[in-house]
């Protein structure tokens, strides 16, 4: 079963988006593990680890997603993690997700994505 950590980070508290797409993953038949608002990249790092979560998800509205992604990367890397499948969505601009892949994320969602297009990227991209 594919095992999947979702979390805001930062002062974000828009989180319609990040529960609708938990709700997708479980009806997907993958374990879902939603950290809420307002998550270090200490807390998810640790949570990733300690739940052996097979992918990461984080979700944006707040323009936060360079300096707060970068940060979670480093702490993936302390940890040993950096085979971690980590996505990112939001509103995030394209030069930003142009950034975010270069610093590691794997794929990044924007607005209009369809959720069953995230379950199918998870599932192809999760051995």
């Amino acid at each position: 079963m594919i095992r999947v950590l979702l979390a805001k980070m930062g002062l974000d508290c828009h989180d319609t988006a990040v529960v609708a797409l938990a709700q997708a993953l479980r009806d997907a038949g993958m374990e879902v593990i939603y950290l809420g608002l307002h998550n270090s990249a200490d807390k998810i790092a640790a949570a990733a680890e300690q739940e052996d979560v097979d992918v990461i998800g984080l979700s944006f509205l707040s323009g936060q997603q360079l300096p707060q992604t970068r940060k979670l990367v480093e702490r993936l890397r302390e940890r040993g993690m950096d085979d971690t499948l980590l996505l990112v969505g939001g509103v995030i601009p394209r030069d930003h997700a142009r950034q975010l892949k270069e610093i590691g994320v794997d794929e990044v969602f924007t607005p209009g994505t369809m959720m069953r297009d995230i379950v199918g990227y998870v599932e192809e991209h999760v051995a």
